[in-house]
């Protein structure tokens, strides 16, 4: 007698990068046979159809991997989110930067990649609440939301990427910010601010000696930076120093750990989520919920980005 096989969902965006899985396609599915799954295959056919092809999978199955960029994961953790049995998920990456497989130590190999899909460790990772949207490891607004992610730098690198930006800058006049009072446990403060993100990532922006050097993805809180606009050149130019030695200058910048924050507008904002465009939102309440899907990936991965050992 036969034994029932495991069941495997296949969720894949065929435009993701520069189309690399089309040539790799057959690899990865030989992979997911090998290790003794039923597979389920499902291109996506646009925005938004990740989710939606989650939230409608029956029962029965007994893991989901996807591949794409950072967006495509985002998709998934969303339609996962929004399920009463959640299922653990593997990550393919496929896109132009896959800042998070970066954090989570997933290959760029695809064949690798679908390795550790279908036998690496579950990891139960937190996920953000945006008002009633999701995100997997970043939020964030202002100034450099537009650029950061064309790059394939990691998420802790944006903001040493932002200096130089900000450095070829002809007139911080023609910068736009924004009024914001920024409520949390932790602190609140008001103020006119060219950026803010919110992140599950190895450092704020790449600072170093900011919120310890164990930062993981599992520990319930997020963390936080905000910097204001400078006023003068000189204020200009103290902020860009600080940013070029990756450290923080606190007349102008706030660094916290938090796991809800409220971010109130003077006017609708333009919010990043994952690297993906998330609406323009005046009110915003970001919060963490700890530990509620779970991503595959290597033992060794598992331990450092971990606080439970």
């Amino acid at each position: 007698m036969e034994w029932p096989k495991k069941k495997l969902y296949f969720i894949y965006n065929p435009h993701a990068g520069k189309e690399h899985i089309k040539g790799k396609l057959y690899g990865i599915l030989q992979v997911m046979a090998d290790a003794g799954y039923e597979l389920t295959v499902y291109p996506t056919k646009g925005a938004q159809d990740a989710v939606d092809q989650l939230i409608q999978m029956p029962e029965g199955y007994d893991l989901v991997v996807c591949s794409g960029g950072d967006g495509t994961l985002d998709e998934v953790v969303t339609g996962m989110m929004q399920r009463e049995e959640k299922l653990p998920i593997g990550y393919i990456p496929a896109g132009t930067c896959n800042d998070f497989a970066r954090s989570l130590k997933i290959p760029v190999n695809m064949a690798e990649a679908a390795q550790i899909a279908v036998q690496g460790q579950n990891f139960l990772c937190d996920v953000g609440s945006f008002n009633d949207k999701h995100f997997i490891y970043i939020a964030a607004f202002g100034i450099f939301t537009d650029v950061s992610y064309s790059t394939k730098q990691e998420v802790k690198n944006v903001l040493g990427q932002m200096a130089y930006i900000l450095e070829g800058m002809k007139s911080i006049y023609n910068v736009k910010s924004y009024q914001l009072k920024v409520t949390s446990e932790e602190m609140s403060f008001e103020g006119d601010f060219l950026f803010g993100m919110v992140t599950n990532s190895k450092s704020v922006g790449g600072f170093k000696g900011i919120v310890g050097k164990d930062v993981v993805f599992d520990d319930g809180v997020y963390e936080v930076t905000f910097i204001r606009r400078p006023r003068n050149p000189m204020e200009l130019q103290e902020i860009l120093a600080a940013l070029l030695v990756k450290e923080i200058d606190s007349k102008y910048m706030y660094s916290f750990r938090s796991a809800r924050i409220e971010v109130e507008a003077q006017e609708p904002i333009p919010w990043t989520l994952d690297g993906e465009f998330g609406g323009e939102h005046a009110h915003a309440v970001i919060s963490n919920n700890p530990r509620a899907v779970e991503i595959r990936v290597t033992e060794e991965c598992r331990k450092s980005i971990s606080c439970r050992q």
